[in-house]
């Protein structure tokens, strides 16, 4: 790192704590190494100042920070290096020189010497100054801000490009894979391009997925030109695809959500965030609002795109909802509670979790349709959820201005030209049960709940007069199980149901039901048949000491969803058209 005409003074370097996006302290600082300062070759002393920063004194014209960083988190979050690729966010890499952040920088990449590398190139938004065919060479970045905010990915990657508004687009995949990329270019080209439209504009003049493909995996972390994105192997779509499957929904939705951060997030900021300088935690109550409802359009977009079917759509939608209804927290923490304690509570989440906190991914996004629906009724259908993200991009997200706590609901009001009090009390810094089947009715959507039939039923979408409410009745423990040796480890146990009740704890392991060897694959069955007394004979292990629990099960409480899209004759004129518009059709 070299800085010309330091202040003589001393310059205080710092090194980002975390990485807009994550919303968790990450520490990059541990992972650096062997910092040494100099000016024309003169040592200068760098000294520690805290476990992040670093002081330097002396430099005359020129200095020079010269560090080693240790790369091996194989995340979307910091840097990984190894002979197959090299992959960073500049968070991890690159320190902050205090009172120097708004002046231009550049970067340098340099190709590996080694001949197995030989084939690698470079993918990365960053503008080029003067790079090889390969991309290797000099790079410049408005800022510091806009140095951090655009990862690097070198190696010799499979890619897909294509074009929208004619901005290109490429997709560079890191880890052995075979997919269809005519399907891929096809599906998010009209995803990316139903994205712009919303906002009627696309602010950039290039965009990257840097895609890690792994056997198993899930995430993504948004940048403004850019993201990086993981992925299961079996999530891409296979030659010769012809319905999307359940990976292909899912790793389409992925690309969806971080595209549209685009927008919001990177560009529609809020305030906390906006002039946080990354060395401790901000605290917001806006993430609903900036994760949520970005939640709620990354899979709405699929469907208004023409990359899945209204069916499909109907089935992702229904999966949130079952999330929502088996999270006992959402009637103690409301999503501005859920939004501010980020750091603390949803980042580090224990056993107890799903009893205490909610997701302000998951209800936001409930949060953001039921916004939609509302200002569509209260406005006879002249306005939606569509017209306040246009309304904010103007005014907020072109001229960057970070949006205030206080200000999403005014601005929704002042678009409305009405209050919307109620409405957030209720849904945002409230704790009661959303209306849902109401908001859906709305659309056109009948929603039904059901017990689970097992473990991995998530609920979906139906047709005809839906599923029988008592088909494959079952009881229900109120915890979560794993096989761990000879033992059923509870892994979570839920407030108010039959485990908790009968004292049992999340670190339990079960021996037996009545006597009877318990093991995940009978423990249902045991359950299922309780003598005449009521109860079953529960024995665990809490720690190295055996314990005896009474245990009366009960039927499985009806927290899956199933939604049905009402036929068109049953609905009146007004529910038809609106379905109509918030589907794109």
């Amino acid at each position: 790192m070299r800085l010309s005409n330091p202040d003589f003074a001393g310059v205080r370097f710092v090194l980002p704590a975390w990485i807009p996006g994550s919303y968790m302290i990450r520490d990059f600082a541990r992972n650096v190494l062997a910092l040494n300062a100099s000016c024309r070759g003169r040592p200068l002393e760098a000294v520690p100042l805290d476990k992040q920063s670093w002081c330097v004194t002396g430099a005359e014209d020129e200095l020079l920070l010269e560090y080693r960083v240790y790369a091996w988190e194989d995340s979307v979050r910091a840097a990984h290096l190894d002979q197959s690729h090299a992959f960073f966010n500049g968070t991890s890499l690159f320190l902050r020189a205090e009172g120097r952040e708004q002046e231009p920088c550049e970067l340098e990449l340099s190709p590996p010497a080694e001949a197995v590398w030989g084939r690698w190139r470079v993918a990365t938004s960053l503008p080029p100054l003067e790079v090889d065919e390969r991309g290797f060479g000099r790079y410049r970045a408005e800022d510091y801000w806009h140095l951090i905010d655009a990862p690097v990915e070198m190696g010799d990657h499979p890619e897909v490009a294509f074009e929208v508004r004619g901005v290109p687009h490429r997709l560079v995949f890191r880890g052995r894979c075979r997919f269809d990329g005519e399907r891929l270019e096809r599906d998010l080209q009209r995803i990316c391009a139903a994205q712009a439209d919303l906002f009627g504009e696309l602010p950039l003049s290039r965009y990257h997925f840097l895609v890690s493909v792994a056997e198993e995996g899930y995430g993504g972390l948004e940048h403004r030109d850019s993201c990086a994105l993981l992925c299961s192997r079996g999530d891409l779509p296979p030659p010769g695809m012809e319905r999307p499957t359940e990976g292909y929904r899912r790793f389409l939705g992925l690309c969806s959500h971080e595209y549209f951060h685009l927008w919001n997030v990177k560009r529609i900021r809020p305030r906390r965030l906006a002039e946080s300088l990354l060395e401790r935690e901000a605290h917001t109550r806006l993430l609903w609002a900036f994760e949520g409802i970005t939640s709620y359009y990354d899979d709405l977009m699929l469907v208004r795109s023409g990359a899945i079917g209204e069916n499909e759509y109907l089935q992702l939608l229904a999966q949130t909802i079952t999330r929502l209804l088996r999270t006992p927290g959402r009637r103690l923490q409301s999503v501005a509670e859920s939004s501010f304690y980020a750091w603390t509570k949803f980042y580090k989440q224990d056993e107890n979790a799903p009893n205490a906190i909610v997701s302000y991914y998951t209800k936001g996004a409930l949060v953001a349709l039921g916004l939609d629906v509302e200002l569509r009724l209260r406005s006879d259908d002249r306005i939606s959820l569509d017209d306040l993200m246009r309304r904010l991009w103007r005014r907020y997200g072109r001229g960057e201005r970070p949006l205030a706590e206080g200000a999403l609901q005014e601005e929704a009001e002042a678009l409305l030209g009405a209050g919307l009090a109620d409405f957030f009390d209720l849904a945002v810094t409230g704790t009661a049960e959303l209306p849902l089947e109401r908001w859906l009715a709305e659309l056109g959507v009948e929603l039904r709940t059901r017990a689970a039939r097992n473990a991995e039923d998530l609920g979906g979408a139906v047709q005809g007069e839906g599923s029988d409410d008592t088909a494959g009745r079952r009881f229900w423990l109120g915890a979560d199980w794993a096989q761990k040796g000879d033992f059923v480890e509870l892994s979570r146990v839920f407030e108010g149901g039959p485990a908790q009740k009968a004292g049992l704890a999340a670190g339990d392991r079960l021996v037996a039901v009545e006597g009877i060897q318990a093991t995940s694959a009978n423990l249902e069955r045991l359950l299922r048949s309780p003598p005449e007394r009521g109860t079953v004979e529960v024995a665990a292990f809490r720690g190295d000491l055996l314990h005896s629990f009474q245990l009366r099960p009960e039927t499985a409480p009806a927290d899956t969803c199933e939604l049905r899209l009402l036929p068109e004759e049953e609905l009146d004129g007004a529910r038809l058209a609106r379905r109509r518009r918030w589907l794109g059709r």
